[in-house]
């Protein structure tokens, strides 16, 4: 279920090699990110979708029970109250298949992360 370790040279063929029910899921994610920053730039770092404006925003994956979502440690440390019905870490968050894509937390996640890089970026 897994995809293989084929190199993935964009997003829609990373989507493409997964199951259709993990595809979903996927693309579902991937549409929330580019709706909340449609300025950020899609590409596939570390074998995988990344978004980055003023810096990396977040990344997710397929994985064999979950997909996972990446918002660096800054978007898993402001929304840790409303993780706690994930498995979670200081980089990551697991979507189980066999539950809907929590839309409106990973949308409230990729705002902070678009407004945390821009006060970054103006800091510098």
């Amino acid at each position: 279920m897994v995809m293989s370790k084929v190199v993935v040279s964009n997003v829609d063929n990373y989507i493409a090699g997964f199951p259709k029910e993990i595809q979903k899921q996927l693309q579902q994610i991937r549409e929330i990110i580019r709706r909340t920053a449609p300025d950020a730039e899609e590409m596939i770092s570390y074998q995988m979708p990344a978004y980055k404006q003023n810096g990396i925003l977040v990344y997710f994956g397929g994985h064999q029970n979950h997909i996972g979502f990446y918002p660096t440690g800054s978007g898993i440390e402001a929304f840790q109250k409303e993780l706690t019905k994930y498995t979670w870490s200081k980089g990551a968050i697991q979507f189980p298949h066999d539950q809907p894509i929590p839309a409106k937390l990973v949308e409230k996640i990729v705002r902070f992360r678009v407004k945390r890089n821009l006060a970054k970026m103006k800091k510098n």
